[in-house]
C-alpha cells in the first residue's frame, strides 16, 4: 500500500489477527479489514450501535423542536452537547496515551447506555424538560471527550498500519450506513409512537458493541513512563501538532469547516418543518440521504489501496461540500434538498476520513491519541461553537442564509488549502516513509 499525500512505501501486514490469503484479500479489497478478527467484534458491534445512535440524534432534535419550536435551543442544545468534547478531549488524548484504550472504551459505552435509557424513561413517562436535556447531552459530551480519542487510535492495535487507510474507511462507512438507516427508522418512530423509544433502543443497542470490545485479543501495548506531569504531557501532543505543518493544516481546514459549515445538520429541523413543510419524517428523509451520501463517500475511500492523491481528495471534496450546501439552502422541493444532501454527505466524508487518515497515517503511535484528540477538538469540539453561531445568526438572518454563508467559507477554506498543498506534500512524505512497520521493522 503506498503511504503520504504522494508516495510509495509499504508497511507491514498485520495486527491482533491472523492474516488471510493475499488472493482472497484482493478478491474483496474493500472489506480487507475484516480479515482481522478484533475488527470484526468491532465492526459488528459499531454497526448496531450506531444505528441506535443516530435514532437519538434524530429523535432528541425533534424533541427539542417539539417542545420550543426554537432555532436558537436547537443550537444551544448542540452546543451543550459538544463543547465538552473541545474543553475535554486533551485530556481524553492524554489518557488513551497512557491507559488501555479497550478499557477506556468499555467504561464510556457503558455510561453511554445508561444515560439513553435513563432519557427513554423520562420521556416515555412525560417528565422529560429542557433543562433536563441540557443536562443529558453535556453528560455525552463529556464521555466522548474520552471516548472518541480513545477509538480513533484503538483502530491501528486492532489492524496494523497497513489496513489504516481500509479501516477508518469502513469506520466511516458503518457510521454513515447507520446515519442512512437510523434516522429513517426514527422518523417513522417519531411519527408514531414518540421520541422515547428510539432513546431506548438506543440504550439496548451498546449491548452489541460492549460485547464485542469483552471478546476481543488484543496483543499488550507498550505504554510511555510517566516521567513528565499530566499537564506536560498534554502539551506535548499540542506541540507535535503545532510543529507539523502537514497535520496542522489538514486540522485547521477541518476546524474551519466543522466551525462554519457542519452546523447546518442542526438548523435540519427546521428546514424540514418550516421550509420543505415536511415534517418529522422528512427530517428522516433529510438526515438519511445526507447518511447515504457519506456511505458513499466512505466506501469510495475504502476500495483505495494507496495514499496517493488523497490530499487533492481533501481539497476537492471540502468544495464541493460548501457548493452542495450553498444549493441545498436555497431549495424548496425536498427531494432536490435530499439530492443535494446526498452530495454533502459524500463530500464531508471524504474530508472527515481522508483527514483522518492522513494525520494517523503521520503520527507515531507514542502520541497517537493525543494527536486524535485534537483531530476530535477540530472535527467535532468546534462544532458546537458554529452550532451556537448557527443558530443564533438563523434567528436573525433565517436558516437559509445562515447555511450559505458556512457553504462559501467552505469553499474559500479549500481553495487555500488546496494552493498550499504542493509544498505539504513533501513533509507529509518524509512523515509517513518514518513510521515504523506494522511487523517493527523500518519501511
Amino acid at each position: 500500500m503506498r503511504y503520504g499525500f504522494d508516495v510509495s512505501d509499504a508497511h507491514g501486514d498485520e495486527a491482533g489477527g491472523s492474516a488471510a490469503p493475499a488472493a482472497a484479500r484482493a478478491r474483496v479489497p474493500m472489506l480487507r479489514s475484516l480479515r482481522h478478527r478484533n475488527y470484526q467484534l468491532f465492526f459488528g458491534g459499531q454497526l448496531v450501535s450506531l444505528v441506535g445512535t443516530w435514532m437519538q440524534s434524530v429523535a432528541q432534535s425533534w424533541l427539542v423542536y417539539r417542545l420550543t419550536g426554537s432555532s436558537m435551543l436547537l443550537g444551544l442544545i448542540g452546543f451543550s452537547s459538544q463543547i465538552p468534547i473541545f474543553v475535554l478531549a486533551p485530556i481524553g488524548g492524554a489518557v488513551a496515551d497512557r491507559r488501555s484504550r479497550r478499557s477506556i472504551l468499555l467504561t464510556t459505552q457503558a455510561c453511554a447506555m445508561v444515560l439513553a435509557l435513563l432519557l427513554g424513561v423520562l420521556t416515555l413517562s412525560g417528565r422529560i424538560q429542557v433543562a433536563q436535556l441540557f443536562v443529558f447531552s453535556a453528560a455525552l459530551g463529556i464521555l466522548n471527550a474520552f471516548d472518541i480519542p480513545a477509538r480513533q487510535a484503538f483502530v491501528v492495535e486492532m489492524v496494523g498500519p497497513e489496513d489504516l487507510v481500509n479501516a477508518i474507511a469502513l469506520n466511516s462507512s458503518i457510521m454513515n450506513g447507520a446515519r442512512m438507516v437510523g434516522p429513517a427508522i426514527a422518523g417513522v418512530l417519531v411519527g408514531t409512537i414518540g421520541e422515547g423509544w428510539c432513546f431506548v433502543a438506543n440504550g439496548l443497542s451498546f449491548i452489541a458493541v460492549i460485547a464485542g470490545l469483552l471478546a476481543m485479543r488484543l496483543p499488550a501495548r507498550a505504554t510511555r513512563p510517566r516521567q513528565a506531569s499530566a499537564l506536560s504531557h498534554i502539551a506535548e501532543g499540542f506541540r507535535f501538532v503545532g510543529r507539523t505543518a502537514p497535520i496542522r493544516a489538514l486540522l485547521v481546514l477541518l476546524g474551519v469547516v466543522s466551525l462554519s459549515a457542519m452546523p447546518h445538520v442542526v438548523l435540519m429541523p427546521i428546514f424540514a418543518d418550516r421550509i420543505l413543510a415536511a415534517g418529522p419524517k422528512g427530517l428522516g428523509v433529510l438526515m438519511g440521504a445526507s447518511g447515504a451520501g457519506a456511505l458513499l463517500g466512505a466506501l469510495a475511500l475504502a476500495a483505495r489501496r494507496e495514499l496517493r492523491g488523497l490530499g487533492t481528495w481533501v481539497a476537492v471534496s471540502c468544495a464541493s461540500f460548501g457548493l452542495a450546501l450553498i444549493g441545498f439552502a436555497m431549495s424548496r422541493s425536498l427531494w432536490l434538498s435530499a439530492a443535494l444532501l446526498v452530495l454533502t454527505g459524500a463530500s464531508m466524508m471524504v474530508q472527515m476520513a481522508g483527514c483522518n487518515t492522513l494525520v494517523q497515517s503521520m503520527t507515531p503511535d507514542a502520541v497517537r491519541g493525543r494527536v486524535m484528540a485534537v483531530y476530535t477538538m477540530m472535527f467535532m469540539g468546534m462544532a458546537p461553537i458554529g452550532a451556537l453561531l448557527a443558530g443564533s445568526l438563523a434567528e436573525r438572518l433565517g436558516p437559509p442564509t445562515t447555511v450559505v454563508a458556512g457553504g462559501v467559507v467552505c469553499v474559500v477554506a479549500a481553495v487555500v488549502f488546496a494552493w498550499r498543498l504542493p509544498q505539504l506534500r513533501t513533509a507529509g512524505r518524509q512523515l509517513i516513509i518514518s513510521q515504523p512497520s506494522g511487523d517493527g521493522g523500518a519501511p
